[in-house]
């Protein structure tokens, strides 16, 4: 399909289900998504949690798109390497951004959307937090997104950074991934209930139960 036509027909309500991902672009689209989401400014909308659930419901479909894997075991072993190397990436794109744009707001003057005190809040806040939020935030919608931005503006120490970034893209990959793949498998061999076949209203769960707290605290705070 030549680009000018897939973007025609291409709606932004399909970035935002999972499942568009899995059918046209598979591993290696599910990869990007994940970059993206993980430092880049632009992909705070883009669907993280239970993008990483379908990845582990569809395991085999996508490998099978890439390399056909026999064993279930070497199947997961190969997604979670893959996306967890996407989201340590992501993570260290955004710190490095971060670092390089936000030299300028060291000397920048304080306006109506700026001040200098927030910057100086963020780096003492990091300097006493930054470990835990750089590994809590792959859990939490938006957060994950500028929490890496955030880290390099204040220039939390690397290698620190460096840890808690892998350690935390791990944890969150094969959290997701795994309770995609075995959920999806315990339901069918007990039930006979397939999640592919109803996937919209996972998703729709997914999103509730992880954004859901994250505005209730927003609000608290004000």
């Amino acid at each position: 399909m030549p680009p000018c036509l897939f973007f025609h027909l291409l709606h932004f309500s399909d970035l935002l289900q999972p499942q568009w991902y899995v059918a046209n672009g598979g591993i290696l689209l599910i990869m990007f998504v994940v970059f993206a989401e993980t430092g880049l400014f632009a992909g705070f909308f883009l669907p993280g949690d239970s993008l990483l659930f379908v990845a582990g419901v569809y395991s085999k479909k996508l490998m099978d798109g890439v390399y056909p894997i026999e064993s279930e075991w070497l199947q997961l072993i190969v997604i979670i390497f893959l996306i967890s190397i996407s989201g340590i990436a992501g993570n260290v794109f955004g710190y490095w951004f971060g670092s390089k744009g936000g030299k300028r707001l060291y000397h920048k003057k304080d306006t109506f959307w700026f001040k200098g005190k927030f910057l100086a809040d963020a780096k003492i806040y990091y300097e006493k937090h930054g470990s835990m939020t750089i590994f809590f935030a792959r859990f939490i919608p938006f957060i994950r997104t500028f929490a890496p931005i955030v880290a390099g503006t204040v220039r939390m120490d690397y290698r620190k950074f460096t840890l808690f970034n892998i350690s935390g893209s791990i944890a969150w990959t094969v959290s997701m991934v795994l309770t995609g793949h075995y959920l999806n498998a315990f339901l069918i061999k007990k039930y006979q209930y397939d999640l592919s076949a109803h996937l919209g209203y996972i998703v729709l769960g997914i999103v509730i139960f992880t954004t859901v707290p994250f505005i209730i605290k927003v609000a608290r705070l004000k």
